[in-house]
């Protein structure tokens, strides 16, 4: 059986801790995991986890380094953008409002963007994992058509029955949900059991 090929990217709302989590996630079940960062994306990796640089070493995966794909967000020609490549999904984590108004417009100016919507019209798994707060009536409109065009809107919204007792608790419990929605099996807490 083929090793799982998982497009990742990364734009600019707050969420640093979810990515890297499902970045490990993925890569620990030995996932193949092609990722696109966004300029605002390397920042928000800079500004909310101190990563200068964009590379298995940078994100702290260097083991993993073989099975990681790092490409240019400016390479409109890198082979996630082609729908030729055959992968198991794609998820935009965190997605900002920007990204999700371009996808949602069908607008490709960059490889994020350009591989959500090769993603979609071949009809794969794409998941946005999208942050911001409030959503307003243009986000909401937004979400509608790429829910619409087979995508799905994943906000990042912990739920508390697990009765997380740190950060990282929180993280894992939403880092969990995403990687199941590709499709991957973890160990993460994320399953109801009821008490009563």
């Amino acid at each position: 059986m083929s090793r799982k090929k998982i497009v990742v990217g990364v734009t600019g709302a707050s969420g640093a801790p979810y990515f890297l989590r499902v970045l490990h996630l993925l890569l620990e079940a030995d996932v193949e995991v092609h990722l696109a960062v966004s300029d605002l994306g390397k920042r928000l990796l800079f500004e909310e986890s101190n990563i200068t640089g964009v590379s298995a070493e940078k994100l702290g995966v260097q083991e993993f380094e073989n099975n990681l794909v790092v490409y240019s967000n400016k390479d409109l020609g890198a082979l996630i953008a082609s729908g030729s490549f055959l992968h198991d999904g794609m998820i935009v984590l965190p997605c900002s409002s920007n990204t999700l108004g371009a996808i949602a417009s069908g607008i490709t100016n960059n490889l994020v963007q350009r591989a959500a919507a090769v993603t979609l019209k071949e009809r794969r798994t794409l998941i946005l994992a999208h942050r911001e707060s409030p959503a307003n009536l243009i986000d909401l409109q937004n979400m509608c058509t790429v829910t619409q065009a087979g995508g799905i809107i994943a906000p990042l919204a912990p739920g508390f029955y697990m009765q997380p007792k740190s950060i990282d608790d929180i993280v894992d419990f939403m880092a969990g949900k995403l990687v199941d929605l590709v499709g991957v099996d973890h160990a993460m807490p994320v399953r109801w059991k009821s008490n009563v």
